[in-house]
């Protein structure tokens, strides 16, 4: 017997629109069908933020931008991005659900040009990343699943917490040392490049 449907409510949560459920393995891991396609597309939303950090250190690598562990932190925010994706999927095949294959958009920070205005954008992406969990958390506890929504808040909004931390401190230090968003403040960038703690451990 078919699940019946339910009621899309307007959401921030980036369900899978497209998303096809098979009926026998979601009824024997208990994986709502609501839950899968909120799961779904937040590993879609992951892998989009994995890109998008990707391109932003492509950016400081160039020749004529040159920060070489500004690059480094912005490549390595990416691959925890990436884990942090494979790791949304693994959860989903081990409870029977589906993931759908979704074209990855451009990442749209082709204007960055500068430290300041990058770690704007990715601070921007990791509060939008914590609304996201936060809402699929809930979504997964009014739909009786009590073990996905303390999945997400334990592996995946946990570790967000300390990250925001370290990006507001970088974000403090990055305007303190005179970094603007039209690359006018080169030297501070230099500064930064060269003295940030925050980079040295990357």
């Amino acid at each position: 017997m078919a699940e019946p449907g339910f009621k899309r409510l307007k959401t921030s949560l980036p369900v899978c629109k497209t998303h096809k459920t098979f009926a026998g393995s979601r009824v024997r891991q208990s994986l709502p069908a609501a839950v899968e396609e909120g799961v779904c597309g937040v590993a879609a939303l992951l892998a989009e933020r994995a890109y998008s950090l990707r391109a932003l250190a492509s950016i400081f690598e160039q020749d004529d931008v040159a920060l070489p562990r500004v690059a480094s932190f912005f490549h390595q925010e990416s691959l925890w991005e990436q884990a942090q994706t494979e790791a949304m999927m693994d959860y989903l095949a081990q409870r029977g659900g589906q993931y759908c294959n979704k074209n990855i958009q451009r990442p749209g920070c082709e204007a960055v040009c500068g430290v300041l205005p990058a770690l704007d954008l990715m601070l921007g992406q990791l509060k939008e990343e914590m609304a996201v969990l936060v809402e699929l958390s809930q979504l997964a506890r009014d739909h009786a699943d009590p073990h996905t929504a303390s999945v997400v808040k334990s592996r995946f909004l946990g570790p967000l917490v300390p990250r925001v931390k370290l990006l507001g401190d970088l974000l403090t230090s990055t305007r303190r040392v005179g970094c603007t968003n039209d690359r006018a403040g080169g030297f501070g960038e230099y500064l930064i490049n060269e003295l940030q703690e925050e980079l040295a451990s990357i």
